[in-house]
């Protein structure tokens, strides 16, 4: 019914719904960084050494934090993901949930977390089940790999969008992601 092509770090998708929509013919898309705060929540547990976007070319961005931790071996993580559309403000979209990050490297089962876990998992070293008996990073996660996932293997609506993200130790908050992205 449709096709996918990748063209120079966009996505077509042609013929999309022809039969229900005839005059949509050709839809792109393009995945963009615009912001990232990384806070500490508990300075005694963790610190953030660096967090920051980078565009080193038109072509070429990237996101990267590191996180140090002070009390090792970290054996029980809680993390809490919410998507959040601009919508005169940020609103909840689609996704809100819970789970526990220990048993999920372990077994990996839910095909949702999945999806999310690997939108940076190439690029962390997380990538083993607890304890952690170092400090966490991604380093230079790029858009491309990103505009991938999130407009050919599940296409996003266009928007202006926040996945915050708030990682818990032992039921303690420890630390705030926030990542702000513009799919357009």
């Amino acid at each position: 019914m449709f096709s996918v092509s990748r063209v120079s770090g966009e996505c077509s998708l042609e013929k999309l719904l022809a039969v229900t929509h005839p005059y949509v013919w050709q839809v792109h898309c393009a995945f963009e960084f615009t912001n990232v705060n990384c806070s500490s929540l508990d300075s005694e547990f963790m610190g953030v050494d660096t967090c920051h976007l980078k565009s080193v070319n038109r072509s070429y961005k990237y996101l990267s934090f590191r996180s140090k931790f002070y009390k090792l071996p970290v054996n029980n993580v809680t993390v809490s993901i919410e998507v959040l559309k601009r919508l005169n403000g940020y609103k909840p979209f689609l996704f809100n949930f819970t789970f526990d990050a220990c048993k999920f490297l372990r077994g990996q089962r839910s095909q949702m977390l999945r999806f999310f876990y690997e939108l940076f998992a190439p690029y962390s070293n997380m990538v083993h089940p607890c304890p952690y008996n170092h400090d966490i990073y991604v380093e230079k996660l790029p858009i491309s790999y990103l505009n991938h996932r999130l407009t050919n293997v599940l296409p996003v609506p266009e928007g202006k969008y926040c996945v915050h993200s708030v990682y818990f130790s032992s039921g303690k908050p420890v630390f705030d992601l926030k990542v702000y992205v513009d799919i357009s």
